[in-house]
């Protein structure tokens, strides 16, 4: 699962910094044993607060991992400076307990577990320095019950971890949802967008096609005119080959006859299929049928779906790479996994994959992805797609196996 970065609401998101900052300086200014002094202590206390409130204020313009951690250290560094400028100040050990707290808010599980590392190692240090050095002169409320006071920071560490844990599930599993009602809107525009250009450009298409097909077998043209004809028969035909596309998006049809589908056979069958087209990129396809699989669906469709995919991780591949295609039974379900060690996509790139028209291809539609998506919904199959800049594509299709479906007369 990719990391989670909450968009930021920056009206809501300055008003609180603003509060947290008046509150920092209300602490420096109000009751400060060393307000008076202004030495070196005083000093740092400005110094550190000043920074910290300008990190602050900055973030929403560099959301950025470096940036948190930026934050997080400075963070840490303002609390730990107040624990031992005001050893006093008892509460002030409450804050170095809870500096992981400040992590969450950014739901960045890396930056999580580094601010609690480094938390936990600091708070050995400052345990060990009181015992050792300080000797409980000056820390004497801890030293007092140095046992109770570690017990109280490993357990405030380990429910900020429970709190963490728990929230950072929810917001991911709030993700999932948001992507299936993002892809969802994705297919209802398309579906409504495929009916207007069907109904408006396909009659004329045809119409158009049919007068050039008569003039192609006039003997009275030219055999020059005649190739013009048989170039413009070959557009019309491939905006045609683009309407049906669209046409299956926007009806797709979902009283076709399903039957029991031997994976291996259809993965055998589309890998020869291929295979002279990989030959012309020097690419190989290697098929690894691990055990004998079978789904329920429509051939066709099912064969339609894997064209696509396995065509896609051909043409993305570089010259004399191999594509490895595997399928095996994982949990009642089949998996077919197909990777490409080619250029890749990142992330923006792979989250836009089935947008109408999106494509990486120059001369690319964007449908065959949108399709793909469509056939694994309908027998409740799912597609997930991994992908790095320079280091490939594996895509894993996962379709319930014959004795997982459910259903009368072999039907989902």
């Amino acid at each position: 699962m990719k990391e989670i970065h909450t968009q930021i609401n920056k009206k809501v998101y300055y008003i609180a910094m603003l509060i947290v900052i008046t509150i920092m300086i209300m602490g420096l200014f109000i009751g400060n044993s060393h307000m008076g002094e202004h030495g070196g202590g005083f000093i740092l206390h400005v110094t550190l607060g000043v920074i910290l409130s300008v990190c602050l204020l900055l973030y929403p313009r560099y959301v950025t991992h470096v940036f948190r951690i930026i934050l997080i250290i400075v963070a840490s560094v303002y609390f730990y400076t107040l624990f031992f400028l005001y050893p006093e100040t008892g509460s002030n050990f409450i804050f170095l307990c809870f500096i992981p707290i400040i992590s969450i808010l950014f739901f960045d599980a890396k930056l999580f577990y580094f601010s609690l590392l480094v938390n936990t190692i600091s708070t050995m240090f400052t345990f060990s320095y009181i015992i050792l050095i300080d000797q409980g002169n000056q820390f004497y409320f801890i030293k007092q019950d140095l046992s109770g006071n570690v017990i109280n920071f490993i357990g405030s560490q380990v429910i900020i971890y429970c709190v963490f844990y728990l929230s950072y599930g929810r917001i991911k599993k709030q993700q999932l949802y948001y992507e299936k009602i993002k892809q969802t809107e994705r297919l209802k525009i398309s579906g409504q967008l495929a009916a207007a250009v069907a109904h408006e450009i396909r009659n004329p298409l045809t119409v158009v096609k049919g007068f050039l097909q008569l003039d192609e077998k006039d003997p009275s043209v030219s055999d020059d005119i005649k190739r013009h004809y048989t170039l413009m028969i070959g557009e019309l035909n491939a905006a045609e080959h683009v309407i049906s596309q669209l046409l299956s998006v926007a009806k797709p049809n979902n009283d076709q006859e399903t039957e029991t589908v031997d994976v291996r056979n259809v993965l055998q069958t589309v890998t020869d299929l291929l295979h002279s087209y990989g030959v012309l990129n020097e690419n190989n396809i290697e098929l690894n049928v691990i055990e004998d699989c079978a789904i329920v669906a429509n051939p066709i469709e099912f064969k339609q779906l894997l064209i696509n995919i396995i065509k896609n991780a051909i043409e993305a591949s570089e010259i004399g790479d191999s594509v490895e295609i595997t399928a095996n039974m994982k949990n009642d379900f089949v998996e077919i996994k197909v990777i490409d060690y080619g250029q890749g996509m990142s992330e923006a790139e792979v989250g836009s994959l089935g947008t109408p028209f999106y494509s990486l291809k120059s001369k690319g539609t964007g449908l065959g992805m949108m399709i793909c998506y469509n056939i694994a919904a309908k027998y409740k199959g799912t597609i997930d797609i991994q992908s790095s800049k320079g280091e490939g594509t594996t895509v894993t299709i996962s379709f319930p196996s014959k004795n997982n479906t459910i259903g009368p007369k072999g039907r989902i």
